[in-house]
């Protein structure tokens, strides 16, 4: 089985319609040049329900969506995700899978793998590589020396299959991977469980062979939301918000006028209201409607996407590496 071939709209299904999948169902409706076929759930109660809402098919079997679809969108728990992107895989469908890509190394191989012999593209759903914040910093962040960032989330049942860093922080760890191109030379991790069997808080300092060092600190445990970076560079400073859309920029520029206005009795010494602040203009928008629709255009054009199933394993590997570490001190506490 190969992948389908194209026509006139892109056949579109979901798989999983809970509190995320539903969306994806819902943006698949909307969006021109795609025909959301149908959706799928383990839950028939649901899937008739988004079904009803979208005006599409409430598919009885996996196999039967995956004959009528040539895109599928795969939002179930992670430890699902291999046993439902495989058989797709093999009816030649093209996948958008929510991250983590799987929920082993081993399972991720068995993805890539599939989709090389089906001739089929995987996409990881990082949404954040589709937050326009993202879109700044790619322009911006040319040598990062250190980043840290700070994912902050109230508990929820959802997603608790994984712990904390395959839930939240593995979204910052595809960040800063795509950030700063450098191999990883050393990881740093500790973690503590609270209301779940596995890490609820976590932070990973991540040190890079160029030099430069992330500080990550995820917790599924806190009173408030929160998506936060910052990056310092030689030339600049920059906190950015991705849950906000917004943030600043100091350059390094700045702060030497502004030293050169102080000299000169332009500025007063300690005052730093006059120092030049850039809020950055984002044009803001949904990242989960972004991503499919460059998911879409992937499959239409046939072109790998951005965030394609090397750069979901990469991330994968390293979330691994920090759980498995954090797990590590559990044992030998």
């Amino acid at each position: 089985m190969t992948a389908r071939p194209m026509t006139s709209k892109i056949r579109c299904g979901v798989v999983g319609v809970g509190s995320l999948g539903q969306h994806h169902a819902r943006i698949y409706a909307q969006m021109k040049g795609v025909e959301l076929v149908g959706v799928y759930d383990r839950d028939p109660k649901r899937a008739a329900e988004i079904a009803a809402l979208q005006k599409c098919r409430a598919f009885g079997s996996l196999a039967e969506l995956g004959a009528g679809c040539q895109a599928v969108s795969v939002a179930v728990p992670t430890d699902l995700h291999a046993e439902i992107a495989l058989p797709l895989l093999a009816q030649g469908c093209h996948l958008l899978i929510e991250k983590p890509l799987t929920a082993s190394l081993a399972e991720a191989e068995q993805v890539l793998a599939a989709a090389k012999a089906h001739h089929c593209l995987v996409q990881v759903g990082h949404i954040e590589h589709f937050n326009p914040v993202m879109a700044f910093l790619e322009k911006e962040a040319k040598r990062p020396r250190f980043i840290t960032s700070e994912r902050l989330a109230p508990y929820q049942l959802r997603g608790t299959e994984v712990g904390v860093v395959l839930d939240l922080m593995i979204h910052d760890i595809g960040i800063v991977l795509a950030l700063v191109k450098s191999p990883i030379a050393r990881i740093d991790s500790v973690g503590v469980k609270v209301l779940s069997k596995t890490e609820d808080i976590a932070n990973a300092r991540i040190q890079f062979e160029n030099g430069c060092v992330a500080n990550l600190s995820a917790s599924r445990m806190s009173l408030k939301k929160a998506r936060e970076i910052r990056i310092f560079q030689d030339d600049a400073y920059l906190s950015l918000d991705f849950m906000n859309q917004a943030g600043h920029l100091i350059r390094k520029s700045d702060i030497i006028a502004y030293g050169i206005k102080m000299k000169l009795g332009l500025a007063k010494s300690g005052d730093y209201s006059s120092l030049p602040v850039h809020q950055i203009p984002i044009e803001k928008g949904e990242p989960l409607a972004l991503e499919l629709a460059h998911f879409v255009e992937s499959v239409s054009t046939a072109r790998q996407p951005k965030v394609g199933a090397a750069l979901g394993k990469s991330a994968l590997d390293v979330a691994i590496t920090i759980t498995e570490q954090i797990a590590a001190a559990w044992r030998e506490a």
